[in-house]
């Protein structure tokens, strides 16, 4: 079902993309408006989840550079099914995580420092759980390669505005319906796949950690972490915002037609609901490894040059994380 969504996905976008060809340039530019979107399509499968990476600074970490992050992601997988994905940490001090690449055995997981000062070791755990569940489904394809052909759409319907209103088909009224519909098309296909995957990835991330008030406790902590702090690439990029567990973007709304996620309260709802059923006892709940990592240095991985933290007296720090 999910290859299926996603080749009706493509097949919808490329309609698009054909339509801004044939509107500016007749059956020439629907053919030249083909090209390039089978080439970026193919493009995007191979190498759209480099370039979201490439985009957010991600460094990929080794569990001897974070090793409650990549034990988490270790364990969680293996009780997922899943092959082992790659893990990556983003220096943005904006709470936030997402899944990328075309298939489980190419996965990544992204999650940046932000997220991992702020949240719990057994929150960490709801949230990679919830972005495994991504790769699980095939999400993480369908929505890179959403979010890539998205921007696309919306660049080459600007580039309608250069060859001028009256040699576009339709005139400047073609003009404005490419400029304007395309893009808004695009943007709602998006973001109504994105709101269902949020909510599918919400239940199956809660059967993988066994406990769906883990994830309920950090949605609600990255909320309000993510209102208060600007997440600069995602501003500039926001084809990419779908991508990531909580709206990266400033002015958004909750459950609305233009919105890329579900309000995080209804989605708490839900997982509270779940609290309440046999999800929980499905597997059991997950015990995450907090008493094998207690100093803040190795929850925080350093970068090369840097020094451990250290105490008041300059020994080696220990301080527990904010698990206790």
């Amino acid at each position: 079902m999910n290859y299926f969504k996603t080749g009706l996905l493509i097949a919808a976008i490329t309609a698009l993309f054909l339509g801004v060809g044939f509107l500016i340039g007749g059956t020439g530019g629907m053919l030249i408006a083909l090209v390039i979107a089978v080439a970026m399509n193919g493009f995007a499968y191979w190498n759209s989840d480099k370039m979201v990476l490439r985009m957010y600074g991600a460094r990929e970490v080794t569990i001897a550079e974070a090793p409650t992050l990549v034990t988490l992601v270790k364990d969680l997988s293996g009780r997922a099914g899943l092959p082992m994905p790659k893990v990556y940490i983003m220096e943005n001090a904006q709470p936030n995580a997402f899944a990328t690449g075309r298939n489980p055995e190419h996965a990544a997981i992204a999650v940046t420092s932000g997220l991992l000062t702020l949240l719990s070791t057994e929150e960490l755990a709801g949230v990679l759980s919830h972005e495994l569940a991504h790769v699980k489904n095939h999400d993480t394809l369908t929505m890179t390669v959403t979010a890539t052909i998205a921007g696309a759409i919306g660049m080459l319907a600007n580039f309608a505005f250069f060859f001028g209103g009256n040699r576009n088909r339709g005139g400047i009224i073609g003009t404005l319906a490419v400029m304007i519909i395309a893009p808004l098309a695009a943007m709602l296909v998006q973001m109504a796949i994105s709101r269902t995957r949020e909510y599918s990835a919400d239940h199956a991330g809660s059967e993988i950690c066994g406990n769906p008030d883990w994830l309920a406790s950090a949605l609600q902590k990255l909320e309000s972490g993510a209102r208060g702090i600007e997440n600069v690439p995602a501003e500039r990029n926001p084809a990419s915002a779908s991508l990531f567990i909580i709206n990266p973007l400033h002015g958004h709304r909750g459950d609305s037609l233009f919105s890329t996620h579900p309000s995080t309260a209804n989605r708490v709802q839900r997982l509270k609901e779940l609290a309440l059923s046999a999800v929980q006892g499905r597997q059991g709940a997950y015990r995450p490894p907090s008493d094998r990592y207690t100093r803040l240095s190795d929850r925080m991985p350093a970068r090369k040059g840097s020094t451990p933290y250290t105490d008041d007296k300059g020994g080696p720090s220990r301080r527990k994380g904010p698990w206790g």
